[in-house]
């Protein structure tokens, strides 16, 4: 049975698992889903069309459900997929989807949202991310697994962020940030590769070794975009990362951080 305390406010129609655990005054509203072991602390809100994957703990003040901050969304039934095992900080907030987003924001697993963290509408957030204090995501941003943005990023609407790649604190990105690399600055410039990430991802020294050829051949070679993907793909294209590398880049509609 659910451990819900007497001064926390869940609507009837609610959905909580049996070890979910409620504290005092926090609200949960009638379209919500709380899987296994979920947490929630005093004074959090989880609202609107929401579900929570097991094991995840939402810390006092969090808001997690609300409405969009979208002038285009008119009320629409919309959603937020919550994976399993995240840590949601206090004062974060996670909204909800809109109609011209495909109607949902998603989380993946064991992903960690410090304080003060923003994910608006239609953000699809990969698993085992890291987003440090009061970084904010503009709606319809994608990131990938594994990525981490330093505290006080800011991310333009639409963009997207690698797998592995880390941005370094109070960067303010406005293009897409490639795989496995590391960006920092107004606006974020390549710094180089995230070898720290990677190693502590226990890559092979092979497939580090085939990423630092592709970057320098992407980044330093003086050819043109094109041109440099094909001969990466011709040299090294028979490792997945570096693949991932090459079809992130071909598919930026943004450009990239260089």
């Amino acid at each position: 049975m659910a451990r819900v305390h007497p001064k926390a406010e869940v609507a009837a129609s609610a959905v909580l698992a049996g070890s979910v655990e409620v504290g005092p005054f926090a609200v949960i509203g009638p379209d919500v889903e709380l899987g296994p072991d979920v947490q929630v602390g005093p004074h959090a809100v989880v609202c609107g069309r929401t579900s929570v994957g097991a094991g995840t703990r939402i810390f006092p003040f969090a808001v997690v459900g609300e409405i969009p901050q979208d002038q285009k969304y008119a009320g629409e039934s919309t959603a937020l997929i919550i994976g399993t095992h995240n840590v949601i900080r206090e004062h974060t907030s996670l909204h909800v989807g809109t109609a011209q987003g495909g109607g949902a924001t998603r989380i993946g697993d064991h992903n960690l949202f410090m304080n003060g963290v923003h994910v608006a509408h239609d953000c699809h957030v990969g698993s085992h991310t890291i987003l440090a204090s009061y970084t904010a995501l503009g709606g319809h941003v994608i990131v990938e697994d594994y990525a981490v943005l330093g505290g006080y990023t800011g991310v333009h609407q639409f963009c997207r962020v690698g797998e592995s790649a880390m941005a370094a604190g109070a960067s303010k990105i406005s293009q897409d940030v490639p795989p496995f690399s590391l960006v920092a600055g107004d606006r974020a410039r390549l710094v180089g590769l995230n070898a720290v990430g990677m190693k502590r991802r226990a890559f092979s020294p092979e497939t580090l070794s085939a990423l630092k050829r592709a970057f320098h051949i992407v980044f330093q070679s003086k050819l043109r975009l094109e041109p440099a993907l094909l001969q990466v793909q011709e040299e090294i294209g028979g490792v997945p990362e570096v693949l991932h590398f090459v079809e992130f880049l071909r598919k930026s509609e943004r450009g990239f951080c260089r």
